[in-house]
């Protein structure tokens, strides 16, 4: 049995918290969450990174372009799990398979996409830049998950779960996208034809 103290205090946070998932607060919610949640995950990457090797920095720019991106992908997937639920109403097994895989072959590769796109542009690189990683890494995270979302769980708490469930994703996804960097590795040096021949000439032969 809980404490009178705890049970008063989970009734007030009950108020509390119940707007926030009603009419236009929902949105707001949701679009704070995606950001919030995104950003936790890179602090949690680079904390992991500073504590392997301390002579790295702190780079805030990069969890704030995290959170950027992230808050706004929040409203697309607010409406779009809006949708999804009106389209297919209920928690039938046979709705719940159509919304995942509706979701994985239209909702995540589209999200994804986009969270590449806004990340390579805040990150002042180019739109050319960010569609290419998108092309390398996209089949390394795209996994399907969501069957418990869409069978359990409530419209309103859908994407709350989805970015509280999936921090460790956050992490990974945050670890993939600033793979290279956090390892210390520079862009490789594209020699022209040229300057391969001098070097070959300037080496000995093989043995």
């Amino acid at each position: 049995m809980l404490p009178q103290a705890s049970k008063v205090f989970l009734a007030r946070m009950r108020v509390f918290w119940k707007p926030m998932f009603q009419g236009r607060y929902l949105l707001l919610t949701n679009t704070v969450t995606c950001g919030g949640m995104l950003a936790l995950g890179d602090w949690l990457q680079q904390s992991w990174v500073i504590y392997k090797d301390p002579n790295k920095v702190r780079d805030w720019k990069r969890t704030g372009c995290m959170f950027a991106v992230g808050a706004a992908l929040g409203p697309c997937m607010h409406y779009w799990y809006q949708w999804l639920d009106r389209l297919y109403a209920g928690r039938a097994m046979k709705t719940v398979a159509k919304k995942v895989l509706i979701d994985q072959l239209v909702g995540s590769p589209t999200i994804w996409f986009f969270f590449f796109m806004g990340m390579s542009i805040t990150e002042g690189n180019t739109a050319a830049e960010g569609l290419e990683e998108f092309k390398e890494k996209f089949w390394e995270f795209y996994k399907a998950a969501q069957m418990i979302n869409f069978y359990f769980l409530p419209p309103k708490f859908r994407i709350v779960y989805m970015n509280f469930i999936t921090l460790g994703w956050d992490v990974y996804i945050s670890y993939l996208k600033h793979r290279g960097q956090d390892k210390g590795q520079s862009s490789p040096v594209v020699l022209e034809s040229s300057s391969v021949e001098v070097l070959q000439k300037a080496l000995p032969p093989p043995s």
